[in-house]
């Protein structure tokens, strides 16, 4: 999905507890249709392991009237993520690709020196209404990656591991926890896990990853005795054992994280980079037409942003 334009997300309350390092509030922002809730990059925090970028679409339904339309645009220097709730989206790219995701299952963009993609509601659902509901979330990619070939995988619901320890269920969609692995490949350490918590259970989240976070999808969580609620992004110190609680109702909960980067990122719009220089060439290639196009979406393009 293309960075739409915008501040950074407005800071959140002070952390309550000694395990929590932020708390986030996401920016609300409306995309015609539908909100989005950008936690991640944030003014107080930029990159949670390898993730320079959350967002929360949705939910929302869609009338018969309206459609998912990111139109073909650029990115390098980072994967892109895909993972939906509800609804359907069709990925077609520079590399010829063309994947209807659903829910459950896993889109992994690797732009490396450079892709182009679009984002669409499926012929087939328009007219209809659609519910919507889901996470984009981009990878930065390590230095010595950050200029390899790019590359396009998609993973199955079916064949992601399954977590079901007694009030927890859920998937981990990359990475390892509790015992399983996901089958996705990226390039650094990284954990994203979807978990539900039933009321009344208690889950311990280990310091194994060297940073982490939970976005609360829905529901209430307890850390250390404090409440926190849906939409809100928790991120917690490096080294300290969590244990996670609900009470009188559940919680649905993504975990994240991985291992830091060694150098600092850039972030411009679509593009995210360790050299500033590298993000302005990616701009005059994009603003000069020396992207490749994305066969059977040639027709419209998202315009380099004018700031």
């Amino acid at each position: 999905m293309s960075f739409f334009p915008g501040k950074d997300p407005l800071p959140g309350d002070a952390f309550a507890c000694d395990a929590i390092e932020h708390l986030i509030i996401p920016r609300t922002t409306d995309l015609g249709g539908f909100s989005v809730r950008r936690a991640l990059p944030s003014s107080r925090r930029r990159l949670v392991g390898p993730f320079i970028f959350f967002d929360r679409m949705g939910p929302a339904v869609l009338r018969p009237n309206e459609a998912v339309d990111v139109r073909p645009h650029p990115h390098i220097g980072l994967s892109t993520v895909t993972y939906l709730f509800d609804g359907e989206i069709r990925h077609m790219d520079s590399l010829g690709t063309e994947k209807v995701i659903r829910p459950g299952d896993i889109n992994l963009m690797t732009a490396g020196r450079g892709i182009v993609h679009s984002e669409r509601t499926p012929d087939n659902l328009r007219g209809h209404p659609l519910a919507m509901s889901g996470l984009q979330t981009w990878l930065a990619l390590p230095d010595d990656k950050e200029e390899i070939d790019p590359a396009f995988t998609h993973t199955e619901k079916s064949d992601l591991p399954m977590i079901n320890d007694g009030g927890a269920t859920g998937r981990v969609v990359i990475g390892s926890f509790e015992g399983v692995t996901s089958p996705v490949n990226v390039f650094s350490d990284t954990l994203y896990v979807d978990l539900q918590l039933q009321p009344a259970t208690k889950f311990p989240f280990g310091a194994e990853h060297e940073e982490r976070a939970v976005y609360i999808l829905s529901g209430s969580l307890v850390v250390a005795g404090d409440r926190f609620e849906q939409d809100q992004l928790l991120v917690f110190r490096p080294g300290d054992a969590i244990t996670m609680e609900t009470a009188e109702k559940g919680c649905h909960l993504m975990l994240f994280g991985g291992a830091a980067l060694n150098s600092k990122r850039y972030i411009w719009w679509n593009f995210v980079s360790s050299s500033k220089e590298r993000i302005e060439k990616a701009k005059e290639e994009w603003r000069t037409g020396r992207f490749d196009i994305v066969p059977g979406d040639e027709e419209e393009f998202i315009p380099l942003p004018e700031s």
